[in-house]
């Protein structure tokens, strides 16, 4: 019989090619063809058709390479077998030649399978399939051919496959009312294949006295319980890059023959396994001219009985789709991308599919959220479309082509109907027709050019416009349907280097808007979607209001999605400033429709043109209901813009200044606005800046606290606000700094917030350079109100009270920088290279050097610092410092220093004898009285250390 052909093979610029011109040049006259099956490759040298042959009773199983060769005139040939190696005499001419490769198998093959991803091959036997590796042999740079090598076997016991599909290493396998689709898991190590259900399996089944099958549907994990156990043998030569598979049970389903809505069936049987792969090349982002390397998204079987298909996803998730109820029986159905295309016997049927929505959610999970959206899986399947035929037999279908096979008997032609209604062509002349005058009389094989996915998106508009204003649900749904369409029509693969490229981004941008439209302006439950269709159309707020506004209708109403986008958008930093008019318009949609979100309005940057005459007015009449401080605050904002400070004053006194403060979380826009991603001061600011800088200050620290604003925002904020540029740092960011250290509870920004105020200190008192504005707090007030400022220590203020005058000036920072380092908040470690530039800074340098010394533990070099620089200090820093563990210090190595200093300056140093007799006291009150003696110079005189030693005896006396 003649059997019916992949256009991917036999359809090459318009031309139709005889499958038996092809077989023809191999000697295959007068063989039988039981299946054919063929893989389509990027490059034309790289496709193969693959034919199962029946000839004297005998089955074989051939591969035609380069067949392209036979259609183009050449008639040389080259059969070998497979796996036979080259001859070199071949390497010259194998250009122009077609190659019949010989596939023998130990069984007959029933049918055969090509993966679409990389051309392997996959052969059903009785109890077996057998899986080919396509081979790429590199014959010279000029040259690479096909081979096949035999790489695995599936032993199934008790199967006889019917059909089978393989793609990606996914294979389906259909009996006559039974399917599993298994995976083929590459495993690192050698590991226990999977051999099917235990016994105890069986012998439970067999205890419950089940007799009939009964239909089932197993996903996932529990198809394993579906009593066919599968074996792996692999045939490959063992290398190390040898890969070992594991089987992996999807999904079994069994059928009954009365499973049929018709009814009872004798010839129920399954029929067109299909598994279709969902690449993810195609982008509605994309603009290269490239085409990228395919990589798979999602796959997809479907299968069929007579009157009912199934389609599903077998990819990162296996669950039912679709269930398509066809009008009669089917004989053959193909499925594509976009559309599902179905023979009986006596019309084609189209109906729509529902992968490109799956594929779209295997792509991003996250699709459906304000920023994206497609539409659902569980659409309800529509029939697009139906075409009277006369016997149709088999169908293929390639890109926007499906070829038609059928065979008419005479009472069929005689009784020929009219078709009453077009269906896929849109021209009499794109149906070609050719009769084989040597077969059988009757047979005819159509290829009819489908409707561009542009062209049939647009009729699909149109017909939705008819269910506008009767049926919304209806409209949606068409909607829904032309967007999948344009969607599945991105995800192919050609769709990067297709002609109608343009065309299907501005479909799919318009679809987008059309299905915005619709949840704009229709009541329902998904109103929502309005925004993330109306983002990806790219249509500006503005031209959504002209299509959703009527102009001069005060009366209009508008619906919840509508609201919503706006709200969405206005609320959003958008780069769009609305005109006075638009701006207006939103304003009264908003007072009607949802009142209590005025206030959050009217502080989107987009409204910055609306008449605050107007705004006021409408905020007025909110208040009566719904007075919040929010409210007040953009009262007053409102009152700035029309210049009204009476007005403003009077709002502003409405609270008190704590509660104003956090009134700016509620609505932070008041403050700043983002553009292109700064953050920018508003006229609030501005005017708080100079009118209020207290509370504008409050209100940023409130929002850095409620993660409002980030701390570098801040910065920026404060150094527009301010109009400084560079690296300047105002004193108003020092404020706020200082304000947020009050309050600030996250350890790794308190450090950083300590390490600007410090570094801030030191660059003013080393440049000795004041600030512009008088700060808000004083050391005395952040001392009282933020224990990262600690009491200023007495031997610090001893040695500041001899300091230079000029210091006095700076005072203000000097005993906020000696503040900060006499608690114990900041980092030292970290804060030595900010403070380096104060080193030699006269007694402030002293002062931080020694707080540093302190801090690190190295008492004795503070120690040395002070008897070099301020001797009359040191033994007041010791009383402070040296406790505890630290009093040794005064022994070991205050007391020698002393001595020793005092020696070399005699009595010119009264501070240094002063220091002396106060360490002595000290000393001889700790020591006993032999350990006081050993301290003693041999060198001093008796006389002076004598009241010491005697305090310290009479110390021992009493003790």
């Amino acid at each position: 019989p003649l059997l019916f052909l992949s256009l991917s093979l036999v359809f090459r610029e318009q031309n139709i090619f005889s499958l038996m011109d092809i077989l023809g040049g191999g000697g295959g006259g007068g063989n039988t063809l039981s299946a054919i099956a063929a893989h389509k490759a990027d490059s034309l040298r790289r496709d193969y058709l693959v034919t199962i042959e029946e000839k004297s009773k005998a089955t074989f199983l051939r591969a035609y390479m380069n067949w392209r060769c036979m259609s183009a005139g050449s008639s040389r040939v080259c059969v070998r077998m497979v796996g036979h190696k080259m001859e070199e005499s071949y390497s010259e001419t194998l250009k122009e030649q077609m190659s019949i490769v010989e596939m023998p198998l130990s069984d007959p093959p029933l049918c055969i399978s090509c993966c679409p991803v990389n051309g392997d091959l996959l052969v059903g036997c009785k109890n077996k399939l057998v899986m080919f590796c396509l081979k790429y042999l590199v014959i010279n740079q000029n040259l690479t051919v096909l081979d096949f090598e035999r790489s695995l076997i599936l032993h199934i016991d008790n199967l006889i496959p019917a059909e089978v599909a393989f793609c990606a290493r996914h294979i389906a396998i259909t009996t006559e009312l039974d399917v599993l689709i298994l995976k083929l898991e590459v495993v690192q190590q050698s590991v226990k294949k999977d051999e099917g259900p235990s016994t105890h399996t069986l012998q439970l089944e067999l205890d419950e006295f089940i007799v009939c099958q009964k239909p089932v549907e197993l996903l996932g994990e529990e198809s394993k319980l579906c009593e066919i156990p599968i074996t792996l043998e692999s045939t490959e030569l063992l290398t190390e890059d040898t890969k070992r598979f594991q089987v992996r049970y999807l999904l079994f389903r069994r059928f009954t023959p009365d499973q049929s809505p018709f009814g009872f069936c004798e010839e129920t049987k399954l029929h067109s396994v299909q598994l279709l792969p969902v690449y993810q090349t195609g982008s509605v982002t994309a603009h290269e001219e490239t085409e990228n390397k395919k990589e798979l998204l999602s796959l997809f079987c479907f299968f069929s009985l007579p009157h009912v298909g199934y389609l599903y996803s077998v990819g990162k998730l296996v669950e039912l789709i679709s269930t398509y109820q066809y009008s009669e029986k089917s004989e053959q159905a193909v499925l594509t991308p976009q559309f599902l295309h179905v023979i009986t016997s006596e019309n084609l049927q189209c109906f729509t599919v529902r992968c490109s929505a799956a594929a779209a959610r295997d792509e991003d999970p996250y699709i459906d959220t304000t920023v994206k959206a497609c539409p659902p899986v569980a659409l309800d399947v529509c029939t697009l479309r139906m075409q009277l035929f006369i016997g149709p037999r088999a169908i293929c279908h390639f890109r926007n082509h499906i070829i038609l096979l059928t065979k008419a008997d005479m009472e069929d032609i005689t009784e020929r109907r009219k078709p009453t209604r077009r269906m896929l062509s849109r021209k009499a002349d794109s149906i070609k027709s050719r009769t084989n005058s040597e077969s059988e009389p009757g047979w005819n094989l159509y290829i009819i050019n489908t409707v561009s996915t542009v062209q049939l998106y647009r009729e699909m508009v149109d017909y939705s416009r008819t269910y506008e204003n009767v049926k919304t649900e209806s409209c949606i749904h068409l909607l829904s349907e032309a967007h999948l369409l344009v969607r599945a029509a991105i995800m192919d693969p050609c769709f990067l280097t297709s002609d109608e490229k343009e065309e299907l981004l501005r479909a799919f941008r318009e679809s987008c808007a059309f299905l915005g439209d619709c949840y704009s302006r229709f009541d329902t439950k998904d109103y929502h979607l309005a925004l993330p269709y109306y983002r990806m159309s790219g249509l500006s707020m503005t031209e959504v209001l002209k299509r959703l506004v009527s102009e001069g209708d005060e009366m209009q109403t508008y619906e919840k999605g509508f609201v919503f986008y706006l709200t969405h958008s206005l609320n959003e930093d958008l780069n769009e400033e609305l005109s006075k008019e638009s701006a207006n318009k939103v304003l009264q949609i908003f007072y009607l429709a949802d009142p209590v979100q005025l206030p959050h309005i009217l502080c989107s940057p987009c409204m910055r043109n609306v008449c605050p005459v107007t705004a006021v007015k409408y905020l007025q009449k909110v208040e009566k209901i719904m007075p919040s401080v929010v409210l007040t605050l953009t009262k007053a904002f409102m009152a700035l813009k029309m210049g009204d400070l009476t007005m403003y004053e009077l709002e502003m006194d409405s609270y008190k200044e704590t509660i104003l403060a956090c009134g700016f979380i509620g609505q932070p826009k008041l403050l700043r606005q983002r553009k292109e991603g700064m953050v920018l001061p508003t006229e609030f600011a501005v005017h708080l800046k100079e009118m209020q800088p207290g509370l504008l200050v409050a209100a940023t620290v409130a929002l850095h606290e409620n993660s409002k604003i980030e701390l570098e925002e801040a910065d920026t904020f404060f150094k527009l606000l301010c109009s400084n540029s560079g690296n300047a740092i105002p004193q108003l960011l020092v404020d706020f700094w200082e304000a947020l250290l009050v309050v600030c509870s996250q350890e790794e920004i308190l450090q950083e917030l300590l390490l600007r105020v410090t570094s801030q200190y030191v660059w003013r008192i080393s440049k000795q350079q004041l600030p512009e504005t008088k700060p808000l707090k004083t050391t005395e007030d952040l001392i009282n109100s933020c224990n990262h400022f600690g009491l200023i220590f007495p031997w610090v203020t001893s040695i500041m009270s001899v300091g230079s005058p000029s210091d006095k000036d700076y005072g203000d920072d000097i005993s906020k920088l000696q503040s900060l380092l006499c608690s114990q908040s900041i980092d030292i470690a970290s804060a030595l290279p900010v403070l380096e530039p104060l080193t030699e800074a006269g007694n402030v340098g002293l002062t931080i050097h020694v707080l540093c010394n302190t801090r690190l533990g190295k008492y004795e070099e503070a120690i040395d610092q002070l008897l070099k620089r301020c001797p009359d200090a040191a033994v007041l820093y010791a009383q402070h410092e040296l406790k505890d563990d630290n009093r040794v210090v005064w022994w070991n190595k205050l007391l020698p220093e002393l001595c020793k200093r005092t020696r070399l300056t005699g009595n010119d140093c009264p501070g240094l004898i002063s220091s002396l007799k106060e360490a002595l006291s000290v000393v001889a009150m700790e020591l006993e009285l032999k350990d006081f003696l050993s301290l003693l110079p041999e060198d001093g005189t008796a006389a002076f250390f004598l009241p010491h030693l005697l305090h310290c005896s009479q110390r021992k006396l009493l003790t």
